[in-house]
């Protein structure tokens, strides 16, 4: 027992030590390669193809400020206030879960940044407990501005797309400096399922989707970090 005591001592200590490292150093250093980039490679691997993913880190004044202002609009338009969770959504979204046949989330952007960054997808408790430690751990370590270069720079933006500068080339032929607000409101109206919902060839729905961000846009406050 003296023995598992001590092992379990050091594996803890361990675990936190490299947690803790491992944000420090990403508040400098740029994100290349992320879980899901990984999962994705891997499947192309296991269906015999090629593994193929488009990423490009830019820093955040090579984004348009238009970009970090649609995301806010449609994912988050609390994410400079709080400190990383926004409890009254969550709320509300375990409320309208009892009687909904597909569960809605309610994670800020900051969460999302956690998860893309850190973890792989799903829905245990082990996932989102370790979601939730490394989102008080970005939020105290890297501060909004870094959260939200990370966040457009991570985020999977279509198939086999990630981030702001990849979605741009390929999807609307410019850099993410030159997106224009059309094109902003039409990525964030991508993002809770970048796979279904393409911004190269948006459907109706998307249409209309990509119309009520651009007014929410101008509706909120501008999104700046100084």
């Amino acid at each position: 027992m003296k023995r598992i005591r001590k092992f379990i001592k050091y594996a803890v200590l361990f675990f936190f030590a490299s947690t803790v490292l491992s944000v420090v150093l990403l508040r400098f250093v740029p994100v290349y390669v992320t879980p899901l980039m990984v999962i994705r490679s891997v499947r192309h691997i296991c269906r015999g193809e090629s593994p193929v993913y488009h990423h490009t880190w830019v820093p955040l004044e090579q984004i348009s400020p238009d970009l970090p202002q649609a995301v806010v609009a449609s994912e988050d338009n609390l994410f400079l206030r709080h400190h990383g969770f926004d409890f009254d959504q969550i709320k509300k979204a375990m409320e309208e879960n009892k009687t909904r046949k597909r569960a809605r989330g309610a994670s800020t952007i900051s969460q999302q940044t956690a998860k893309n960054v850190f973890l792989w997808p799903g829905h245990s408790f082990v996932r989102k407990g370790l979601e939730a430690y490394f989102t008080v751990l970005i939020e105290l370590i890297w501060g909004k501005e870094r959260i939200m270069e990370i966040y457009l720079n991570s985020i999977e933006m279509g198939e086999n797309i990630y981030g702001a500068e990849a979605v741009a080339r390929h999807h609307f032929g410019t850099t993410a400096r030159k997106l224009t607000p059309s094109q902003c409101a039409l990525v964030a109206a991508t993002l809770p399922n970048p796979i279904r919902y393409n911004s190269a060839h948006p459907s109706a729905y998307m249409q209309k989707r990509q119309q009520q961000i651009l007014s929410l846009m101008r509706k909120i406050a501008p999104v700046r970090f100084d």
